[in-house]
């Protein structure tokens, strides 16, 4: 009889103890990502590309903004794309713009851990499209021309700080439409 009080008062013992918990495993934050859809971009400028549905195309309302500047904004996203097109008047206007694209992209040597350089050659342009890693401002951007008479520079950036994990999903997905761009992209 002693072992059965015995024995009942260690599960009358055991029973009371605290709850233990167990931590949950991390979680992430769930994106759902539009289907690809594109449509043709027109401007008064120079240049028309494929842009996404789920984008839209705004002109630059920046005070020191020049006329064929344009902001695609990916409002789903909290993102935008900016679009600066120069005209080439002379080689050394290519080169002066060549060198202003190159300087801003390594602007962000202080905050990225690496910068790589995929270059571009299509028939009818060529450029180079940056990819940042990194806490930096901005992690993607791209300069593209004809060598002759038209460049375009497009520079991606989150209009919020950022966790370079955190972005990683969106910011493949939005580098994917950079590319369509790219690859779509007429000179007039």
């Amino acid at each position: 009889m002693n072992k059965v009080i015995f024995i009942i008062g260690i599960l009358i013992f055991a029973a009371c103890s605290e709850e233990v918990t167990v931590p949950k495993p991390r979680g992430f934050q769930r994106i759902d990502f539009p289907a690809k859809k594109y449509y043709r971009s027109q401007n008064p400028c120079n240049y028309s590309m494929d842009v996404p549905e789920y984008a839209t195309v705004e002109l630059d309302r920046y005070p020191s903004a020049e006329p064929c500047w344009y902001n695609i904004q990916y409002k789903p996203f909290n993102a935008t794309l900016h679009l600066s097109y120069k005209s080439i008047a002379n080689r050394d206007t290519l080169f002066k713009l060549l060198n202003d694209s190159r300087t801003m992209v390594y602007k962000h040597t202080m905050k990225a851990d690496e910068i790589f350089e995929n270059y571009i050659s299509k028939p009818g342009k060529s450029g180079i499209f940056y990819e940042l890693d990194g806490s930096t401002a901005t992690n993607a951007q791209f300069f593209i021309t004809d060598s002759i008479h038209h460049f375009l520079r497009g520079s991606l950036y989150f209009n919020a700080a950022t966790d370079q994990d955190s972005i990683a999903p969106v910011l493949a997905f939005l580098k994917k439409d950079m590319l369509r761009l790219i690859e779509t992209l007429e000179w007039k």
